[in-house]
């Protein structure tokens, strides 16, 4: 571009600098909330400086000076916390303004465009810098945040540990009491009614209680894992629910193979228990045809995992809930703690396997997978 053709854009746009700032001001979009609305005419007066560097700087002159009043701009952004399309806006108005005149000067047109394009590009790097920055600091308070979050959970459960693990020892010295008097009256009463079910409820209680237990402690001392049979174990585990089955009206389908599994037998236990129990307490709610059906077999020939699903016929986990399901504090129960499938999870990990949740019109299924003893035992 010819020296005499700059210098007559640049007198252009300096003798009209007035009263383009002053119809632009008229057209911005401006919040009441928005802390730095003082700054926004001092802002649009630099943007329009740069915009006559164009004349006067060189190109790496000119990129300084646009990320220099872009983070500042930027950092105002972030401040005001206000949405950032607002600003985007105000920008492009100054744009349209600007090339507005531009159009009307008397000139070669091949210039005219150079100089508009020069001008389009000082815009867009500058919206480019300052968006950048307003992103990657909104992101970092993003960050921040949910690191924040995510250490106060943390606090919260190890608070919750550490309080439920002492009063879960003082709660079990009578349980324990109370369940060895509870034998003791079927050797010398055998006859006397309501003894089993009184034992039942009280191993109920037992069951609810190790959950909590579970979460100030990852491993007992003195504690070893075992071979055990998932078929026998699920056995177990419809035993001790046959009450609650009964009660409910439950149809149970359960095709199990004979399958062995390495781990904490006890703590599998309490899987199968908390989710077919669960099951039984949504179908009393929901449906006059219950029914659970409980599958078991090695995903492959190789025979190096298992996988056991729990389905039941209820009505579906809405998606949005499927996502936190076995997240902690999350329930659906007036009375829930919201603790039963995080903990679940939280010993099939520890098992190292896997425990997820699909939900239709049809069924709800929990899938369980683990390692098989001829895997983890060697």
């Amino acid at each position: 571009m010819l020296a005499t053709t700059k210098k007559r854009l640049a007198d252009l746009l300096e003798s009209n600098k007035k009263v383009m700032l002053d119809e632009w001001e008229k057209m911005i979009m401006e919040s009441d909330k928005d802390p730095f609305k003082d700054h926004i005419k001092q802002n649009g007066e630099a943007i329009f400086n740069i915009v006559l560097s164009v004349f006067t700087r060189s190109e790496e002159e000119l990129e300084t000076y646009i990320k220099k009043l872009a983070y500042v701009v930027g950092d105002e952004r972030v401040k005001a916390d206000i949405n950032i399309g607002e600003f985007v806006y105000n920008v492009n108005i100054g744009r349209s303004i600007i090339n507005k005149y531009l159009y009307k000067m008397d000139m070669d047109w091949t210039e005219l465009q150079m100089s508009i394009d020069n001008i389009n590009y000082c815009f867009d790097k500058f919206l480019y810098y300052t968006v950048s920055y307003y992103t990657e600091a909104k992101n970092k308070i993003i960050e921040e945040k949910s690191k924040f979050i995510d250490s106060t959970h943390k606090d919260r459960l190890t608070l919750l540990g550490q309080m439920t693990s002492s009063f879960i020892h003082e709660f079990r010295n009578p349980l324990t009491s109370i369940q060895g008097f509870i034998q003791l009256l079927k050797a010398d009463y055998p006859s006397m009614n309501y003894l089993d079910i009184i034992s039942n409820e009280l191993e109920q209680l037992n069951f609810r209680i190790s959950q909590f237990l579970l979460l100030s402690k990852k491993e007992l001392i003195g504690k070893e894992k075992n071979i055990f049979s998932l078929k026998s174990l699920v056995d177990e585990v419809l035993t001790f629910l046959y009450p609650s089955i009964l009660d409910c009206k439950v149809r149970i389908i359960k095709v199990v193979d004979d399958i062995k599994l390495y781990g904490y037998s006890d703590e599998i236990r309490q899987v199968l228990i908390n989710i077919v129990f669960n099951a039984i307490d949504v179908l009393s709610q929901y449906r006059s045809d219950p029914l659970i059906e409980i599958k078991g077999d090695f995903t492959n020939e190789k025979k190096e995992f298992i996988k056991l699903e729990i389905a039941n016929n209820g009505p579906m986990i809405p998606k949005e809930l499927l996502q936190t399901i076995f997240e902690p504090f999350v329930t659906t129960k007036k009375l829930g703690t919201g603790l039963g499938l995080f903990v679940c999870k939280e010993i099939i990990e520890k098992h190292k396997g896997t425990l997820s949740c699909e939900s239709n019109k049809e069924k709800t299924v929990f899938t369980i997978i683990l390692p098989s003893a001829e895997t983890t035992h060697i």
